[in-house]
């Protein structure tokens, strides 16, 4: 979320101040930690349950419930302030609905009641680009949207991949996860339908005219790759053990690569045209 920001930051048209620029970016991450605090202070009992999280500071005794909560209270509540004050009240407004989209929608609402959950829900891992853009340009515009977008429906290949190979811990703690609810087989169908989706909205700042032709090449690569890695996800039966989901290992790796990698070109893209390269 840190890096997405940056990035949306560094591509927007127009300049900041070095220290505004900062504040930003740092507004961004006070406000991420928040909500994730909050997340595991509601879900601490959840968390212990579950192998994946049962580390963390809460369910593993290292921090009391209260604190968790209070802290990430303090942490959103700075992080909105601090943007507003420094930066514009735009950007700290989609950064406060960021923060309640993740804490109260997703975390309450959504993740124990549907399997759509992390669909819906990545909406707020959707809105740091945005929020960097806007720290820029004052205004939301369709470059950001589809900055928006392609985090949107980047989330759910990359969250059900991992899914995949850690259901048992999602049905232990009674999360309705998609290969909980559905089952493996669904879920696959969904993986490579929402990869292909995301092809032709990730080229799509090209074709708009938001970007070069650096991005453009960068995005259509990079979104074949991953609809590549997708297909043999989406053949896999559940009765397929041997491989020990290797499929599903390598794509999620590639999802956390590839929107690094996505929002790299864009940022290359946007400083080599400001110093007239392939401009």
């Amino acid at each position: 979320m840190i890096f997405t920001g940056l990035c949306g930051l560094l591509a927007a048209p127009g300049t900041i101040h070095p220290v505004i620029g900062f504040t930003a970016v740092l507004c961004i991450a006070l406000g991420a930690g928040g909500a994730a605090v909050l997340n595991q202070w509601w879900e601490a009992d959840i968390d212990a349950q579950m192998k994946r999280t049962a580390q963390r500071p809460l369910p593993a005794g290292r921090m009391h419930r209260d604190d968790a909560r209070d802290f990430g209270m303090f942490l959103s509540g700075t992080s909105i302030v601090v943007m507003g004050l420094a930066v514009g009240w735009l950007a700290a407004a989609i950064l406060a609905f960021s923060i309640f989209y993740y804490s109260v929608i997703y975390t309450i609402w959504l993740k124990p009641r549907t399997p759509q959950n992390i669909v819906i829900g990545g909406g707020a891992g959707a809105f740091p680009p945005m929020i960097g853009w806007v720290a820029v340009t004052g205004d939301v515009t369709l470059m950001p949207v589809l900055l928006f977008a392609i985090i949107f429906f980047w989330t759910p290949p990359h969250f059900w991949a991992l899914a995949l190979f850690v259901e048992t811990d999602y049905a232990k703690a009674g999360i309705p996860m998609m290969p909980v609810v559905h089952g493996d087989g669904p879920t696959r169908t969904q993986i490579i339908i929402y990869t292909l989706v995301l092809l032709p909205i990730a080229v799509a700042p090209w074709f708009v005219g938001g970007t070069g032709a650096i991005y453009g090449v960068s995005a259509l690569v990079l979104s074949l790759g991953f609809f590549g890695l997708a297909i043999p996800v989406s053949r896999r039966r559940s009765d397929q053990v041997t491989d020990k989901m290797k499929a599903e290992k390598r794509l999620f790796a590639y999802s956390v690569f590839y929107l690094f990698a996505l929002f790299a070109a864009l940022v290359a893209d946007r400083l080599l045209a400001s110093f007239g390269v392939f401009a």
